[in-house]
């Protein structure tokens, strides 16, 4: 089990791309990013994960940090974060970050714990990621599927980009 995520309430607009259909609990995922210290906030768009998406692309090595924005229309208890990092179609890492228990509202903003990207050109390549938020009852509600390209970079980081 990863460390607790940082939780915040955010400013952010209520409008976003809907609800998970049959959750029960009116969630809505606002926003998804990625939050690097070489490149900043990289956005994320919402409904990704089509096989033509252009691929976000990271350097080996970079520290990441997922950031989430969503609103619930009821209380949750036992809210988790499930990332599966998978490449030419093998699951090659599945994370777990438990979240906590949510009010109804928000938006609320969560930021889960850094992650160093793998370093080798071994593994440098497209994997695609899949992320799920579910209850405390497995149920989920909500996935987004990304491409995310790693690649080998012979100078600093902020040379590749």
């Amino acid at each position: 089990m990863e460390p607790s995520a940082v939780v915040m309430n955010a400013p952010r607009s209520a409008s976003g791309p809907g609800t998970a259909a049959g959750s029960g609990t009116g969630f809505s995922l606002l926003d998804v990013s990625l939050h690097t210290e070489e490149r900043g906030r990289l956005p994320v768009a919402l409904g990704g994960g089509a096989a033509d998406a252009v691929p976000l692309v990271l350097a080996e090595g970079t520290v990441v940090s997922l950031g989430l924005t969503f609103r619930l229309g009821l209380e949750v208890d036992a809210l988790t974060f499930e990332e599966e990092r998978a490449r030419d179609g093998r699951v090659l890492a599945t994370t777990r970050t438990l979240l906590g228990g949510f009010r109804r509202g928000g938006p609320y903003e969560v930021w889960l714990p850094p992650q160093r990207m793998p370093v080798g050109k071994a593994h440098c390549g497209l994997y695609l990621v899949t992320g799920r938020v579910t209850d405390g009852h497995g149920r989920e509600l909500a996935r987004e599927d990304h491409h995310v390209r790693l690649v080998h970079v012979t100078g600093p980081p902020t040379a590749a980009f």
